[in-house]
């Protein structure tokens, strides 16, 4: 696993990035700064910590597909982890086998702090090789897009 981290500083108040961010207010906040991974990113389930969460897209060639994942912490306007331990393709969720192994366990969170109302997102992740140049060139972007949209 590769560990990556990206930032960005936001000015606005960290309780509108915190609920933007998540779509705690409205799912479609979470989909406008993630379509710059997959246009028809979403997700399904609950922000809550210990619950599912399902993330989920559709591919190029309309098939349902995406990470299965697990809360781990949710301190709102603070943290947020989330523990990825599975892949959903179609509605069959896969949580072992080599496929998921090689990056089972893997860790994205996201920290919000505030000062002077300008709030700085971090974001660290874990990944794997193989994805390491798509997340190096997409996490930025979509990060700029969850700036722009936060400061409308």
């Amino acid at each position: 696993m590769k560990k990556l981290q990206f930032k960005v500083s936001i000015n606005a108040p960290v309780t509108e990035i915190y609920d933007f961010m998540l779509g705690i207010n409205s799912k479609s906040t979470y989909e406008q700064w993630t379509a710059l991974f997959n246009p028809t990113s979403t997700y399904e389930g609950s922000w809550d910590k210990g619950t599912k969460i399902l993330f989920v897209g559709v591919d190029e060639k309309g098939e349902k597909g995406g990470m299965v994942s697990r809360i781990a912490e949710n301190i709102p306007n603070q943290f947020v982890s989330i523990q990825h331990y599975g892949l959903l393709k179609g509605d069959k969720e896969i949580t072992e086998g080599p496929e998921v192994e090689k990056w089972a366990n893997g860790f994205e969170n996201y920290t919000f702090e505030e000062n002077n109302g300008t709030t700085t997102v971090t974001v660290d992740l874990d990944t794997t090789e193989d994805f390491v140049g798509y997340m190096n060139e997409n996490y930025p972007k979509a990060l700029d897009k969850l700036k722009e949209l936060c400061e409308k």
